[in-house]
């Protein structure tokens, strides 16, 4: 007679009952909002599609030099808010704060002067900023880049502009507006920082405390400071259109004209000068025109000319244009100005509806085969209900239902009912994909 075998217990987990939560200012990306982020992307896709931009991507994690010398040592982003460390083996790193100075190193690095010009990449990415989290602002957030480099001509300008415009329309913004300026180049602009210095020493009492310091270190910058008493001065203060050289000044007037020509509205806005050291000539910003949204968020991105960057950063003179829009406050706005239920989706052609485990085991086969057929199949094999599997064929409005039993299984036959109509007939496993097909283009 055997021994009787032991009942072995199940041993207990050791855990720790406190959840390790996510990093302060980082967020999750949930499956329910993953219709809005295809929303977004499938018209980035098209619309860079259309004026010849290809896709690049830049790693995350850069050199802290590359940023310091390209954004700026006295911009708040570099000053206050990037992600740096010194790795194990002493190298100064930095999360990627923006994506152009990435852009930039890696268009001089790869010798990409040597391409037809101008080079058009976009690219769609996490940066990290250090700062404090608050609606619309995340420690961890993606933008879509538009990068033209190798060009001078006023109508890229325009178009950079044009891809945004028409990306935000696509997906169903009409809220919003361009606000444009020009910032001139590095002649007509140190003249006139002069000119603004002079004027702001004199109304300094009046500044707020940033502000103070700017006026020695980044003084354009107090022309979009939001302080009210600041804005009081800067109303008074004379604006760079007034100072432009006439290189800058017949830029920004074409510029304006393909625009008009476009019928892209903007508004002429001589306080826009944006918050990074390298802009030139002109600079635009995507302003919500909706008091919540502009009040909770600010604009939903811009960007501008950065002709000395290429040769800053040590490449050859280059000029050069960019953009980035914020990718999570727009898709904030559209889940606040939009339902789910109207964003376009893809329905599936066909469900596999099994009933037993012989049709389960048999499912994925078939499933394998439609697939490699070109046909968009759909299943939900963890029920084991047909009613609750039809159910869920009809939410997803597929066209038709294929039904796998026992006796198909053994047949080698399945059922095929017509969602619509609830016609069913039944088709050989052998040539079913053919027959699908068949039936599919039918319907069309």
């Amino acid at each position: 007679m055997g021994r009787p075998k032991k009942t072995l217990k199940k041993p207990k987990l050791r855990v720790k009952k406190k959840l390790v939560e996510k990093v302060r200012g980082m967020h999750d990306i949930l499956p329910s909002e993953m219709p809005y982020w295809d929303l977004f992307l499938d018209a980035v896709e098209k619309t860079t599609a259309t004026f010849g931009f290809s896709k690049v991507e830049t790693p995350i994690l850069e050199r802290t030099e590359l940023f310091q010398r390209s954004t700026g040592e006295n911009t708040d982003i570099v000053q206050k808010e990037m992600f740096s460390f010194l790795d194990k083996g002493g190298d100064d790193l930095t999360l990627r704060p923006e994506g152009t100075p990435g852009v930039v190193r890696a268009y001089i690095e790869n010798g990409m002067h040597t391409y037809p010009q101008p080079v058009k990449l976009y690219y769609v990415g996490p940066m990290f900023r250090r700062e404090k989290p608050q609606a619309g602002r995340q420690r961890e957030f993606h933008q879509f880049n538009i990068e033209a480099l190798g060009s001078s001509k006023p109508v890229i300008d325009a178009q950079v502009i044009f891809i945004a415009w028409k990306v935000l329309k696509k997906i169903g913004l009409n809220n919003f507006e361009v606000q444009i300026n020009s910032v001139g180049c590095r002649v007509c602009r140190e003249q006139y920082r002069e000119m603004l210095v002079d004027f702001l020493s004199s109304k300094k009492q009046r500044l707020c405390i940033d502000c103070k310091k700017r006026l020695k270190k980044n003084p354009l910058r107090i022309l979009d400071c939001k302080n009210s008493r600041c804005q009081e001065v800067v109303n008074e203060a004379p604006q760079i259109i007034d100072y432009l050289c006439d290189e800058c000044h017949n830029h920004f007037k074409e510029v304006l004209e393909y625009l008009d020509e476009a019928k892209i509205p903007y508004n002429l806005n001589s306080k826009l000068v944006r918050g990074l050291d390298y802009y030139t000539k002109t600079a635009f910003e995507f302003w919500p025109t909706s008091e919540k949204a502009s009040a909770s968020q600010g604009s939903f991105g811009g960007g501008g000319r950065y002709d000395d960057l290429v040769e800053i950063m040590g490449g050859r003179e280059t000029p050069a244009i960019g953009m980035a829009l914020g990718v999570e406050r727009i898709i904030n706005y559209l889940k606040e100005n939009r339902e789910r239920k109207d964003l376009p989706r893809k329905k599936a052609d066909i469900m596999l509806v099994q009933l037993g485990d012989m049709a389960r085991k048999k499912a994925l086969g078939i499933i394998n085969t439609l697939m490699d057929n070109g046909i968009f199949v759909i299943e939900n094999m963890h029920k084991d209900s047909i009613k609750s599997q039809l159910r869920y064929a009809s939410n997803q409005g597929v066209r038709y239902a294929l039904i796998l039993g026992q006796k198909e299984v053994l047949d080698k036959s399945v059922l095929i009912r017509d969602m619509q109509s609830g016609i069913q007939e039944v088709l050989s496993q052998d040539n079913l994909a053919i027959e699908i097909k068949k039936k599919l283009n039918q319907k069309n």
